[in-house]
């Protein structure tokens, strides 16, 4: 009878450890998500409104007046409204692959975007580099998608792409 008593408390304890480190992975991915892709003045999307991406008929620039900060970049609104609507739940706005390059996370490295070339697929903003490779990754949507969700794990680690240099931003 100790024997099968030893045997148990021993698979209990077991499970026990295992429960605890998926639940500390769970959360420590959480708290560690990657480097948002920011422009040359720490702002996300380029200033544009993530939430207008989803309730207005073209996404619209965001105002200075109005931001929060949140994953180390800072967020610009178009109003009170949509701040207060981002900060209530931000996951549901932010972009994809932390505001990378679909297409390019898709071929396992990390690049800029650019704020007009976008799509929202499934609830998700993806983000595009710029109109020619949003055509291209347009041509597959489905399979970029699968694609860059498959090398996300490894690439969300790496530092994030760095905004564009020069005059022309």
């Amino acid at each position: 009878m100790s024997l099968l008593l030893t045997a148990k408390t021993c698979l209990r304890l077991s499970l026990g450890a295992a429960n605890l480190a998926l639940a500390v992975f769970l959360l420590a991915g959480a708290a560690f998500a990657g480097e948002q892709y920011v422009d040359r003045d720490g702002r996300a999307v380029s200033g544009f409104d993530v939430v207008s991406y989803y309730t207005a008929e073209t996404p619209q620039m965001g105002l200075a007046d109005i931001s929060a900060e949140y994953n180390g970049a800072v967020w610009h609104f178009a109003s009170e409204a949509n701040r207060e609507a981002f900060l209530a739940n931000p996951q549901r706005y932010i972009p994809a692959y932390d505001g990378h390059c679909a297409w390019a996370a898709s071929r396992g490295y990390k690049a800029r975007t650019d704020p007009q070339a976008y799509r929202i697929v499934d609830g998700v903003l993806y983000m595009n580099y710029d109109a020619g490779i949003q055509r291209r990754w347009e041509r597959d949507i489905d399979g970029f998608i699968t694609q860059a969700d498959a090398n996300w794990p490894e690439l969300e680690a790496e530092p994030a792409a760095s905004p564009p240099r020069g005059w022309f931003q």
